[in-house]
């Protein structure tokens, strides 16, 4: 197995995060981003949109880090990190749209902005930023994780960004409950950090 990887990518994190907690080995190949390598003509052979993360699992070939997510957890993990109940699925993959829409277009953006130099509206990513980190940390307030009492790829998914949401400039002090979450999720047998998360 192998993993095309930006060490800064929290959407490649978050697959190392779980590679780790499901103790599978994988090998990991760096790719060049500020010399576009993920635009180059074999990487598009893996991935046609030029994008990172990309695993490589025998023959087959996966791009997305929320498919990735499902992929490893119901090949690797059983029913522990996704389960097989249509219900208790549902619940799990509800999270994952949330982590490639409302966290990508705020906390992401918002990094991607102040620690990148990109050219994103920061204003409107702010406020996409406060609106769903205040609706997680209601969600949180009277369990410790997102669904099933226990942790799954919803958390997975959702953590790099909204833990590194003060390299946007975007602060948890106002979020008690996100804060206590991130804290549990540190505290998981087999975690491992990335930049900015030390």
């Amino acid at each position: 197995m192998k993993l095309y990887n930006v060490e800064v990518s929290g959407n490649c994190y978050k697959i190392r995060l779980l590679l780790s907690m499901l103790n599978v080995d994988c090998d990991i190949a760096p790719i060049d981003i500020a010399n576009k390598e993920q635009k180059s003509p074999a990487y598009l052979q893996k991935n046609p949109f030029g994008e990172i993360p990309v695993l490589e699992d025998s023959d087959l070939m996966l791009r997305d880090s929320q498919a990735i997510l499902v992929y490893l957890a119901r090949e690797y993990g059983n029913d522990e990190w996704l389960p097989s109940k249509p219900d208790e699925m549902a619940l799990v993959i509800q999270w994952l749209s949330t982590a490639c829409n409302e966290i990508a277009r705020g906390p992401m953006d918002a990094r991607a902005h102040y620690k990148f130099k990109l050219d994103i509206n920061i204003e409107k990513a702010q406020e996409k930023s406060h609106s769903i980190l205040t609706v997680i940390n209601d969600h949180l307030a009277d369990r410790d994780w997102l669904e099933l009492n226990r942790p799954t790829i919803a958390d997975i998914a959702c953590f790099p960004y909204i833990a590194l949401s003060y390299e946007g400039n975007i602060s948890l002090d106002p979020y008690p409950n996100i804060q206590k979450w991130i804290s549990s999720i540190k505290k998981l047998p087999n975690y491992i950090s990335m930049p900015g998360l030390e």
